[in-house]
């Protein structure tokens, strides 16, 4: 069974943008739905379910600030990422208010669109996942609540950061893991002392992990960690 595709609603009253944006998230495997106009959104959201929100602040009819504030008004979880020309701290701060997500102004790089929308739907999964909370890693059994690492029938104990660490990467398993999501989740802040912290703790779980030789912790430059695993089951 093929997994079910990530549904966005797009909404953007630039055609050429719209298409484009919607061309190229599609060709990156999204099932997008393009809206020219706030009212035509609303619409329908009203009618669809939809995994992701991209709407453009300035459009006619209804503008993606009251569009938003009417989709959060029945849907308080869907992300919301807004597109802009503005650059005003105090639309920004208005945007964020709504409940945005992110906020990207243009002009954008398509790239950097998609960057900010896979970073959100990680997010969120990582929240879905939380309920289940004993994961099978290769070899191992953690079970997140009780703080344990187990394989071939030992268990060790955790400590606090390194058990959060290491169900972040578990709910990432097989793709990265935002190293600045990672701090403000963990740290909440993302200077450099909680950075060098979380280093520490990432050397820690690799040492935990080395029985199973096919379970590892790699860095991606520039990028954050991934927890590479032939197996993750969540019980």
């Amino acid at each position: 069974m093929t997994e079910e595709k990530v549904k966005i609603l797009l909404c953007e009253d630039d055609e050429n943008l719209g298409m484009l944006l919607r061309e190229y998230l599609q060709t990156k495997g999204y099932d997008v739905d393009l809206q020219p106009d706030g009212e035509a959104g609303y619409k329908a959201f009203s009618r669809n379910k939809y995994d992701m929100c991209v709407f453009d602040v300035m459009m006619p009819k209804k503008d993606g600030f009251a569009l938003a504030a009417d989709v959060r008004a029945v849907n308080s979880e869907v992300p919301i990422i807004f597109l802009t020309a503005k650059s005003m701290k105090e639309d920004i701060l208005q945007g964020f208010k709504l409940g945005a997500d992110d906020y990207l102004s243009k002009p954008f790089s398509m790239e950097e669109l998609l960057y900010r929308i896979e970073s959100i739907l990680r997010r969120v999964r990582g929240k879905r996942v939380k309920e289940a909370v004993i994961y099978t890693i290769g070899k191992f059994t953690f079970d997140a609540q009780k703080q344990t690492l187990a394989i071939d029938g030992e268990s060790k104990k955790l400590t606090t950061k390194e058990s959060e660490l290491l169900n972040l990467l578990a709910a990432n398993a097989n793709s990265i893991l935002e190293r600045n999501f990672a701090l403000k989740t963990i740290w909440v802040d993302d200077n450099y002392f909680n950075a060098r912290s979380m280093d520490v703790y990432i050397t820690k779980l690799r040492k935990l992990l080395k029985d199973d030789e096919n379970v590892a912790i790699i860095n991606i430059h520039g990028k954050g960690y991934k927890l590479i695993t032939p197996q993750v089951k969540e019980d």
